[in-house]
Formats: C-alpha cells, structure tokens, sequence
C-alpha cells in the first residue's frame, strides 16, 4: 500500500502550502521523486528478499496486490481534479500553478506504470484500467506499442524504446516518441486488418486510449474553463517523458544474442538492467525488477525476482534519472558497465549507428576514421 504514496502526491500540495504556509509545497512532486527517494535509497539500500517458489502460486492470486495498482486510479484521477481546481482560480501564481503541474505529471508517470502492470493481464477488466490510467498522460498508445512491440523487440536495434550505447537522453527521446506511436499505429492497423476491420473502428485500442484522454481533458475544460488547458498539457509532457526517460535507463546499451538462423534468442534477465532498491521499488511496483519482467512477462508485479544474471544499475531509477539527464556524467558512469556486462566485447553491445565506428576504434585503441 505505500506505493499509493506515488498519486498521493497530487492530493499533498494544498494541504501542505495550507497549514505551513511554504509555497514551496507546490512543488511536492520533484522533491519527493528527485531528491527524497534517492536519498531514502542510498540510506536504505537493496531490498534482498526475493519470493519462494512455493509461495509463488498463493502470491500471484492474492487480489490485495491487485487492488494496491486499482486504488491507484481514482486517487490519481481526484488528484487531477483538484489541481485543475486550483489552476483556474487566481489564487496562485503563474509559479505555484507550474510547481503543481510538475507535481501532476510526475505522478501521471508513475501512474503509466500502474498502466503498465495492468495492461499485461490477461483479465478484460483490467486492461480497460490500463488505459483509463494512461489518460491523464495521453499516452494511450502506450497500451499497444508496449505489449506487441516493444516486448517483442526490446534490446535489438529495431525497438525505439532501447536505448542504445554512445546514445544520450536527448538523442533517445524523440527517436522513442516517435518511433514509439509509429508502431502502435502500424501494429494495430495490421491486427485489424486481420480481423477485416476498418481503422475507424470502435475496437480500435490506440483510438479507444486517446477517446478517454479526450473525455478527461474535455471534461475538466468543461467544468474549469480554457486556462487550465497549458497545464493540462504541461503535466501530460512530463508524464510522458518520465516514462520515456525510464525506458532510456531500461535498456541502455543491451543487446540480445543471436540464433544460428540470424533471429534473435528470446529475451533473457541479461538484456534488461536491473536494480533492487527497496524504496523505488516500493513506489513502481516492482518495476525495477525489469529483468524478470521481460523474461517472464506474465508475472505480476509481487512475485518478480531480483536475478543475478541481469546487469546491475548503480542506483535506484530515481537517482538514474538524475544521472541520464548529464549524458557525460551518465556516459561515465554507465558505458564502463555495459563492456563490462560484455566481457570487454563492446561489439556485442547496442551501439548507436553514428558512434559505432568511433566507440569500435576507442576500444581497439586507434584514432576514429573520419
């Protein structure tokens, strides 16, 4: 249940700027995400426990996991409400209203995650949340690309969501986005085409994730008026580039191995990074648990494993976060990991295509050709 803390968020700024009179307050979102939990996992440390395999059964169907990821919606969703409340009133600054909608979108990224966990269960049930929870960051497509696309080809070269080596955040980003609604879109036109349907069709999950954020937006302008669109989308950018700055760290510089036919060997806990914090993992449900999740899709978030297989990040995704948004500190820190994760073999790895000659030739230790 603590990591209902995460939408908790958005429901803390008033309350707090209300009864201590520090508008800094506004701003809970970062200080809690960017500063507090890479303390609290430093201080803290690595979880260490990992489920047993007899417990894992009981585990994987006891409903009170489930409802821990359910709940996360509608505190979310009021939290929504209230700051859109508050952005269309005067009573804040142009400042105040930006710390909170820093604060909304941090938590509408968090929230793609509890997408994320619900959008691989086969439940009907709940993949409609999956995508009711993708709506504040409209990112609907997300529910498509991630499922069929991304898991199919993640730490391969054709994957826009990993990142490759030499490749910085802000190089990564925009191939991401929008590679990442490319495929969602040429993925589900060719699953309904298949089933001979049409585009414009109410089966359609890319246009049934984005009706939603519509309905949401609309709704909100509806009830608070036009002001409160810039930080409507303002929050939605941020959440969206949360999740597409967690996937950068996922991945980064992996590369799955090859078959003797040339295809590509099923996913394995080496091609994902892994870190085990206990504080992050708390607030993402396991989600730092990325090696076993991609090699075991089908687990639920309680009974993933913490696999020494899989090569270890420096820190929990909260203090990676900080790191990626340095490339040559991130760069630093994290391209000696990943030729160490090769045995030395920096071929081996996801080289971005512009660097490779550059990165090829550093290793054997001679000049670049130009």
């Amino acid at each position: 249940m603590l990591g209902l803390i995460a939408p908790s968020c958005a429901l803390l700024p008033s309350q707090l700027v209300l009864h201590t009179g520090l508008r800094v307050f506004w701003w809970i979102g970062p200080i809690i995400v960017l500063l507090a939990i890479p303390v609290l996992d430093w201080v803290v440390g690595e979880d260490g426990s990992n489920p047993r395999d007899e417990d894992y059964e009981a585990l994987s169907k006891d409903r009170y996991y489930r409802w821990c990821t359910y709940l996360f919606l509608p505190i979310q969703l009021f939290g929504l409400g209230i700051a859109a409340y508050l952005w269309a009133r005067d009573e804040l600054s142009i400042v105040d209203k930006l710390g909170l909608a820093t604060t909304l979108g941090l938590v509408s990224g968090i929230g793609i995650n509890a997408a994320h966990e619900l959008g691989h269960r086969v439940e009907h049930a709940e993949r409609w949340l999956a995508k009711i929870a993708l709506a504040q960051s409209g990112y609907g497509h997300f529910y498509v690309e991630h499922n069929k696309g991304h898991h199919a080809r993640v730490a391969t070269p054709e994957d826009p969501a990993s990142a490759r080596l030499g490749e910085s955040l802000w190089e990564f980003l925009p191939r991401s986005v929008l590679g990442g609604f490319r495929s969602a879109v040429r993925i589900e036109r060719e699953r309904l085409r298949r089933k001979d349907l049409r585009w414009w069709h109410v089966q359609n999950n890319v246009l049934q994730a984005w009706a939603m954020t519509v309905v949401l937006f609309g709704g909100l302008l509806l009830a608070f008026g036009p002001m409160i669109l810039p930080y409507l989308l303002l929050q939605a950018v941020i959440g969206a580039g949360l999740l597409e700055t967690v996937n950068y760290v996922e991945h980064y510089g992996l590369l799955r191995a090859r078959r003797p036919n040339g295809s590509w060997a099923r996913c394995s806990p080496a091609d994902s990074w892994n870190s085990d914090r206990l504080v992050t993992n708390i607030f993402l449900f396991h989600l730092q648990r990325h090696s076993d999740h991609h090699a075991n899709p089908g687990r639920r978030y309680q009974t993933l494993r913490s696999s020494q297989e899989a090569p270890q990040l420096p820190a929990g995704y909260a203090g990676m976060l900080l790191l990626a948004a340095v490339p040559p500190l991130w760069r630093r820190v994290m391209d000696p990991k990943v030729l160490a994760h090769y045995g030395g073999d920096v071929a081996r790895a996801n080289i971005a295509p512009r660097k490779r000659r550059r990165i090829l030739a550093a290793q054997e230790g001679r000049p670049a050709a130009a």
